[in-house]
């Protein structure tokens, strides 16, 4: 008996460890089962915005009484920057305050509500997920404290006129009073920002007539300051006119103090700038001057007094040239040495240590001859530019701009242009319409006179230029 009890024992016992072998396995297929579940790292980034579950009030609700709102979206969501960001219309006199917790999106409003008046709440690129930073662009609002909303709407573009570019940092605003007066002392009634090309659109207006503007996005939204970029309609719009405007932006240059040198106050300042040499620089590329510049001596500090029989030009037989002049630029730094260069041919140009004298009446530390060479005939290249439906009556003006600056502005007068040389390079084009045929760029006047500012046409294409080559460059405007 001892002995059959002993074996069941260990029967049992073999039993009860596959039934333990038996379960562990069963676990793991399921710890491995749920894990197929779970979408594996680096699956495909989620790249939809927010979507808007419930709004309490709901979405374009009327006879609005209250002054809370409640979004709830279907994602965790945060607001980036709302007292920036976010647009309120009409603009109210306190901003709302707007927080985010979770999945929703709280609004309080401090003003008191004008009655029968449709607002919107413009988030912009505000409302983004959490997770992804996904954008719900524009996500917009609305609601009425009368019994409909307003459908009316303006739109448009805004373009900066001396360029032809956008400039999205703009706002385009709305006000009733169409004194102009009011762009720069009131608030403005609606507001408007600008998209990635520039475009604005107001919608769920009231019926009426507004003055329009482009002001900057500043605290003050006022037109205050005339080197700020601002831009202004024609004439009041009407609400119920459907017709895309655009609006020219231009601003006043600021007044330039750069290169203004104040002289020596005391004697340590006076013996400071003693001890300083008179230095100056050349715009010679490697010891070679171009056929199209002006050979240029950039010096370091304001001069004084120079004397220009003190600085020769001369052949490489030291023969001295003709024709030549030198000219310095308003703050006494630059000078220019305007010549009619010959390709291919060596000079000299000797300037002797007391041609230039700074107000300390420093000098140069010595005498000293620049050798230079210039430029052959085919370093250069032939350039033709062909124009199609180009408009002579605005008196257009062609700029060639490189890195933004204009090197060269000349007027039209017929399809096509030439120049025998022209330095290798790419270049940007941009057509100018001269209205006083002066041959440059000329900014608006608003008070008083409303002026609109020239427009300029950027031309979408580069112009490259090859030397040794005769370039050809057809343009479509």
């Amino acid at each position: 008996m001892q002995a059959t009890a002993k074996a069941m024992k260990i029967k049992a016992s073999a039993y009860f460890s596959l039934f333990i072998i038996f379960i562990g396995a069963i676990f793991i297929i399921g710890i491995t089962g749920c894990a197929n579940i779970i979408p594996p790292a680096g699956g495909p980034r989620d790249s939809l915005p927010p979507v808007l579950i419930s709004a309490t009030p709901k979405d374009s609700t009327t006879n609005f009484t209250g002054n809370r709102i409640n979004l709830e979206f279907n994602e965790f969501v945060e607001i980036d920057n709302a007292f920036e960001n976010v647009l309120v219309s009409p603009v109210p006199n306190n901003i709302p305050n707007i927080t985010f917790h979770f999945r929703n999106v709280n609004i309080k409003l401090k003003d008191t509500l004008e009655p029968n008046t449709t607002y919107s709440i413009n988030f912009g690129n505000a409302l983004k997920d959490i997770n992804e930073g996904n954008i719900y662009k524009n996500f917009t609002y609305v609601f009425s404290t009368g019994g409909k909303l307003d459908h009316d709407s303006i739109s448009g573009k805004v373009v900066m006129a001396e360029t032809g570019k956008i400039d999205t940092t703009l706002i385009v605003v709305l006000h009733r009073n169409l004194n102009d007066s009011a762009v720069a002392k009131d608030k403005p009634r609606y507001v408007a920002k600008l998209d990635g090309q520039g475009n604005f659109a107001f919608r769920n207006l009231p019926a009426g007539t507004f003055a329009l503007y482009a002001i900057p996005n500043d605290f003050s939204r006022h037109y205050d300051d005339t080197t700020k970029p601002f831009a202004f309609a024609d004439s009041a719009i009407k609400t119920t006119a459907n017709t895309p405007v655009t609006l020219y932006a231009y601003q006043l240059a600021k007044t330039d103090t750069a290169g203004k040198t104040a002289a020596p106050q005391n004697s340590k300042d006076r013996k400071k700038q003693e001890k300083q040499l008179l230095r100056f620089q050349t715009n010679l590329e490697s010891g070679t001057q171009g056929l199209l510049s002006n050979l240029e001596l950039n010096f370091s500090q304001p001069i004084k007094t120079f004397d220009t029989t003190k600085i020769i030009l001369t052949g490489k037989d030291s023969i001295p040239v003709k024709n030549y002049t030198i000219v310095a630029d308003t703050n006494k730094t630059l000078f220019s040495i305007i010549h009619q260069w010959p390709p291919n041919t060596d000079f000299n140009l000797f300037i002797d240590k007391s041609a230039f004298v700074d107000s300390a009446g420093v000098t140069l530390a010595k005498s000293d001859t620049i050798k230079f060479t210039t430029k052959r005939e085919e370093d250069y290249g032939s350039l033709t530019i062909r124009f199609k439906n180009l408009d002579l009556t605005k008196n257009p003006v062609l700029q060639i701009l490189q890195n933004d600056k204009i090197i060269e502005a000349t007027p039209l007068t017929r399809p096509e242009w030439y120049r025998k040389l022209y330095n290798p390079g790419d270049y940007d084009l941009r057509i100018l319409y001269d209205s006083n045929k002066n041959g440059k760029w000329d900014p608006g006047k608003f008070f008083g006179v409303h002026k609109q500012p020239e427009i300029v046409i950027p031309i979408n294409t580069k112009l490259s230029v090859r030397g040794n080559w005769d370039n050809i460059k057809d343009i479509t405007l």
